[in-house]
């Protein structure tokens, strides 16, 4: 078998009539050149040049294929351009909402891989609390809590894991303090509150379930200041276990609440599923969350 690349050698020198303008056009060296045209005549055994004083000059065999040459190079160029079209296909901004927690934890980490591969699709990150509507264009893709079932019409989903939560602090606060693990221990311990909207207002609730509401030292705003306030050593605080448990410097206290049917989505809409910026985001980010989701079931099964 010949190298593919060794056509471009032939062609040029069978239009040059030497290695060394061949080399010039190719900008490589002549004794390259002249390696590339021995190296294929060798694999393909035959002579394609008579090798004279003026130059090289086209045997008849070699003359006889330099039109299929030519051919494999206009095919190449089709190639090329074919590729470089899907690619400016795949220009463009892509906005994705989810929580703070999330986006600090799982997505921007992954993105940076995506932006390795898909350099020309910019991504918009959005944290707001506020739940986008994606048939609005308010965004193009979700990760999203919801009841796992009575969607909104025209969302297209992908189901990721029950979306469940727990308490943690860090490997800090625990040296300092323990690690409570049963509800009367928690009532110990000092608590971060906050989180936002939503969050706050189940966390909140459940706190006031444990008899632990007059334990809250400090508020934080989003889902990201509670992190924040766990890896400070400060105290105990609410987190998704896709994010803490995949935190070495992290400890759940105690196993998550039963009691919900809240699962993780990635969600989509209608009108943009067939965007190819916007599908490729979507395959690319199911993809990596398949993947650190099956990684935590198998720490879990191997504990």
């Amino acid at each position: 078998m010949f190298d593919w690349n060794d056509i471009r050698y032939f062609v040029a020198v069978a239009r040059e009539g030497s290695t060394l303008k061949a080399g010039r056009s190719l900008r490589v060296s002549q004794t390259t050149v002249a390696r590339r045209i021995a190296a294929l005549e060798a694999a393909l055994g035959v002579a394609l040049f008579d090798k004279r004083q003026a130059g090289y000059a086209l045997t008849p065999i070699g003359l006889s294929l330099l039109e299929s040459a030519d051919n494999m190079g206009g095919a190449a160029r089709l190639f090329e351009d074919a590729a470089a079209a899907h690619s400016r296909e795949l220009r463009g901004t892509v906005k994705i909402t989810t929580e703070e927690v999330y986006a600090i934890t799982l997505l921007t980490p992954m993105l940076r891989e995506l932006h390795e591969a898909y350099p020309e699709i910019m991504i918009e990150l959005d944290t707001s609390q506020k739940v986008r509507d994606l048939g609005a264009g308010e965004a193009d893709i979700s990760l999203r809590s919801t009841k796992s079932s009575g969607q909104p019409a025209g969302l297209v989903g992908r189901q990721l894991c029950v979306d469940s939560w727990a308490l943690y602090c860090s490997r800090d606060y625990a040296a300092r303090h323990g690690v409570p693990r049963t509800a009367q221990e928690l009532r110990q311990h000092s608590f971060i509150g906050g989180g936002g909207g939503n969050l706050w207002i189940h966390y909140q609730a459940w706190l006031k379930a444990l008899g632990l509401e007059q334990q809250v030292a400090m508020h934080h705003a989003t889902s990201g200041g509670l992190l924040s306030g766990i890896r400070s050593g400060f105290g105990i605080a609410v987190l998704p276990c896709i994010s803490a448990d995949a935190d070495p410097d992290l400890i759940r206290c105690l196993p998550p609440r039963d009691d919900h049917d809240r699962v993780l989505w990635l969600f989509t809409h209608e009108r943009v599923r067939h965007s190819r910026p916007v599908r490729t985001v979507v395959d690319f980010l199911y993809d990596r969350l398949s993947r650190h989701i099956r990684m935590l079931r198998a720490q879990r099964e191997a504990a």
